[in-house]
């Protein structure tokens, strides 16, 4: 078949051509920037997942659902490195100037834009090696203390009254949620109560890992009387169906049954292993029907594509201790292990691995589903581990 016109598409964020399964989390978010936009409260969105489901690509979903809706909306991308303010300040500025285009009355916009480069010096954002500025006197006492915890509900508040003052409303999209400190997450929340309290229109919704919920509620108690924390699992196999024959058949192509069952046994649903199977097995396919021979001899390019590029890129980021215990994790099997398992199989005291465990939450490799229990964050995790090292130590 021919490779140009391959409907699957493979990569962190890219959109697959079918968006299948999801459709109640789009309909939560759908209720949720309604109400929001008509001054009534709802809880925000906080989507939680392994790596691979898909929550960057409804993050891009939601933020266009916003715009479309209305909404100013921003979707940015939280790393290890950087703090959140520094996340914040360029695209605030952007829906700022927006709101200051509108052609409605007032100077709330330009209030807030003198808040926010109160918030910027106080914070001290640089963008690379030039110091973020703005032309306007920033507004002293608002939200310039330099604690994240008391200036962003107060920024938040002055970008939402800009919004209302333009009859508009405004979307925080925060993808990687995970990687910001206990003191950023708390802040957020905290924002999000006040602005629940004024009904005022801004909206936050934000993705991560499964620790997420737990991160949340240890920075404030209250956080799930403000939140949704829908789960973002697998397809089931109807939906994976869905999932690969649909795309295919807009051209006149079809899987057989049996091939779309061997997809799915491989993959267990997920949507990212779903595309690079469906998108080898095309490239291999001469004519149509797609058979299950193809897919066979198309599994091990796949494997080695996830093996160097999906799996490697997060291996690469270890220590050698960090990597024996993935590994002893992945000789126990896919399923949550428990710690004084993997530390017996390594051979070490549970209290001792305390710290490489930590980092490997910290990097977002595992998590705790339950008490006493580590999980990996990566779906096949386990089977990279055991062909890419042999042996644990």
């Amino acid at each position: 078949m021919d490779p140009i016109q391959n409907p699957f598409s493979p990569g962190a964020g890219s959109p697959p051509p079918e968006l299948v399964g999801r459709e109640p989390i789009l309909e939560s978010t759908r209720i949720l920037l309604a109400r929001i936009k008509e001054g009534r409260s709802e809880k925000s969105i906080l989507l939680t997942g392994l790596r691979g489901v898909g929550k960057t690509v409804l993050l891009n979903k939601i933020q266009y659902q916003a715009e479309n809706m209305g909404y100013k909306a921003l979707l940015v991308e939280a790393h290890e490195n950087k703090t959140l303010g520094a996340l914040l300040a360029i695209p605030l500025r952007q829906v700022l100037f927006a709101l200051d285009r509108v052609a409605n009355a007032g100077n709330k916009a330009k209030r807030a834009l003198a808040v926010l480069k109160g918030f910027v010096t106080a914070v001290k954002v640089k963008i690379g090696e030039i110091e973020f500025g703005l032309d306007i006197e920033p507004e002293r006492g608002s939200a310039d203390s330099g604690d994240i915890e008391e200036d962003l509900p107060n920024l938040f508040i002055a970008v939402a009254e800009a919004a209302l003052e333009k009859k508009t409303a405004v979307a925080v999209l925060i993808d990687e949620v995970q990687y910001l400190s206990t003191h950023e997450i708390s802040a957020l929340i905290m924002a999000m109560h006040k602005l629940q309290q004024r009904k005022l229109p801004l909206v936050f919704i934000g993705a991560g890992l499964p620790i997420l919920p737990a991160l949340a509620g240890e920075s404030k108690s209250y956080a799930e009387r403000l939140f949704q924390f829908p789960t973002i699992g697998p397809l089931s196999e109807e939906d994976s169906y869905k999932a690969l024959q649909d795309p295919v058949r807009e051209v006149s192509v079809e899987f057989t049954s049996e091939a779309i069952h061997e997809i799915y046994r491989l993959t267990e649903g997920y949507p990212y292993f779903l595309q690079e199977w469906g998108y080898q097995a095309w490239n291999r396919a001469n004519s149509t029907p797609i058979s299950l021979q193809i897919i066979q001899n198309a599994t091990s390019e796949v494997i080695q594509r996830l093996d160097e590029n999906f799996f490697k890129v997060r291996f690469d980021r270890l220590t050698p201790s960090e990597k024996n215990y993935l590994r002893a994790m992945a000789e126990l099997g896919s399923e949550p292990q428990r710690t004084s398992e993997v530390a017996d199989l390594i051979g070490a005291k549970l209290s001792s691995l305390g710290p490489v465990r930590a980092k490997l939450i910290r990097k977002g490799m595992i998590y705790s589903p339950s008490h006493g229990k580590m999980a990996f964050t990566v779906p096949l995790f386990d089977q990279f581990m055991r062909r890419t090292m042999p042996h644990y130590k």
